[in-house]
């Protein structure tokens, strides 16, 4: 059993029951698509949208790094679960109290912060589309209370159903428009030869499209949805392998396309967007001018899409999460992924109370504004959380806390590595970036 102080006894050589390997079939899949819709958000659409069109295909290559730096971290989430039959954040009180500390304090804040944006972000294109019903603040508030009662009266398999469908809509949605755009595919297939731009800091954004491609704390919620499903011991390896890929070999779709649309749409035209949320609603109108109405209308039923799976996923996944942790706080024994995989999580207290937090003291934000220091600290605990995990799977998957066989190999220890050291120096920008004279 493990301890809070790091001493755990080796357990590579413990025997794995049931553990007969399932067939890798597509009609398994189900967690990569969950924590495809929830990593991929607005705001990475409208990074993505603006990187096409301030370099045209130039950083395609990077958008696809991107994706395979997260299948590498995914992947090790989902190997964790599977390989010691305990949950993430098991693994991480086995580190230290330090890990404990740092998911509690970034879980509050965080959580709070990320409320409103996300409730916000939903609210934009379904204010587009019905301008005349209610105000923005207003639609905000009920997509966060429609999150919190679809999560809490469903499980994971409805949930999962949903998520299948909002994303099928995403997917029709990035495609049509990438076609519509008519992109070059000369120049597309130019984008793949790894090519910095010739502009000022073109390194730091590099980096931080290839960092932002999908990937924040649903990573580490990717195990859970994992043992949601009833994948619970080294049987379901290949099947969470090939999941993992068709979740990001979807994720590279959503963001080529994106790319795309920028590339052919902005680029060419020289038009500049907003960063954020808004930047989807200027190519919304954007579309309409160039396309019709009937186009941007569509387009707005993607958006939403794309939001409203960030939002449900952050409450359904990052929920799991914190009841692991309190569950772990309560018994100080060892999780196990059986009791995720028997629904006991989802309809535990801690669930639920993390439910409400993400939905009601956010709505106040929405009407009041965001605190300055709040959204300072929100914005570093975010960069810090990335690095954190890409560095402690590492720790976790080389040592003798993983059964031998189910340890990192080279390539896995590379992926990591280099996944651990592009988000530190992304942490770093962000940190330096802030208003801290400001801030005191």
């Amino acid at each position: 059993m493990a301890d809070t102080t790091g001493h755990t006894k080796d357990i590579g050589a413990r025997p794995d029951p049931g553990a007969a390997p399932r067939k890798s079939s597509w009609r398994y899949i189900g967690p990569g698509i969950v924590v495809a819709a929830t990593g991929v958000g607005a705001g990475d659409l409208v990074a993505t949208l603006i990187a096409g069109s301030n370099f045209g295909y130039t950083l395609l290559w990077a958008a696809i790094l991107g994706c395979l730096v997260k299948i590498s971290l995914a992947e090790a989430a989902g190997r964790w679960h599977l390989s010691t039959r305990r949950t993430l954040f098991d693994g991480w009180a086995s580190l230290g109290r330090w890990t404990t500390w740092f998911f509690v304090v970034y879980a509050v804040i965080w959580g709070f912060v990320y409320g409103a944006a996300a409730m916000s972000s939903s609210a934009l294109p379904l204010q587009a589309l019905f301008p005349d019903v209610m105000d923005l603040k207003w639609w905000g508030a009920a997509c966060g209370v429609v999150g919190l009662v679809f999560v809490w009266f469903n499980k994971y398999a409805v949930f999962e159903k949903v998520m299948t469908v909002l994303v099928g809509v995403m997917f029709v949605v990035t495609v049509y428009l990438a076609i519509r755009v008519t992109p070059n595919l000369g120049d597309a297939l130019a984008g793949l030869l790894p090519v910095l731009p010739d502009e000022k800091d073109s390194i730091l954004n590099t980096l931080g499209l290839v960092g932002g491609v999908g990937g924040t704390i649903t990573l580490a919620a990717y195990g859970y949805w994992v043992n949601a499903k009833g994948w619970t011991d080294t049987g379901w390896m290949k099947v969470m392998r090939l999941d993992n890929r068709v979740a990001y070999a979807t994720t590279g779709i959503f963001v080529i396309a994106m790319l795309f649309v920028g590339a052919e749409l902005l680029h060419s035209a020289n038009v500049a967007i907003a960063s954020g949320d808004k930047g989807l609603i200027q190519l919304g109108d954007i579309l309409e001018d160039e396309y019709g109405t009937a186009t941007a209308k569509f387009f707005l039923i993607g958006f939403f899409a794309t939001s409203f799976t960030s939002l449900i996923g952050v409450w359904h996944g990052v929920s799991l999460m914190f009841a692991d942790f309190v569950a772990r706080y309560r018994t100080r024994g060892e999780l196990k992924g059986e009791e995720v995989a028997a629904g006991a999580r989802e309809r535990s207290w801690p669930f639920r109370a993390y439910l409400l937090w993400l939905t009601f003291p956010p709505i106040v934000l929405l009407f009041q504004g965001q605190p300055f220091r709040l959204i300072v600290i929100y914005g570093v605990l975010g960069a810090a959380f990335m690095p954190f995990l890409a560095l402690t799977l590492v720790w976790l998957l080389n040592s003798s806390r993983t059964p031998r066989e189910w340890r990192n190999g080279p390539l896995s220890n590379v992926m990591l590595t280099v996944a651990g050291l592009l988000f530190l120096v992304l942490c770093v920008k962000q940190v330096w970036d802030q208003p801290w004279s400001e801030f005191f």
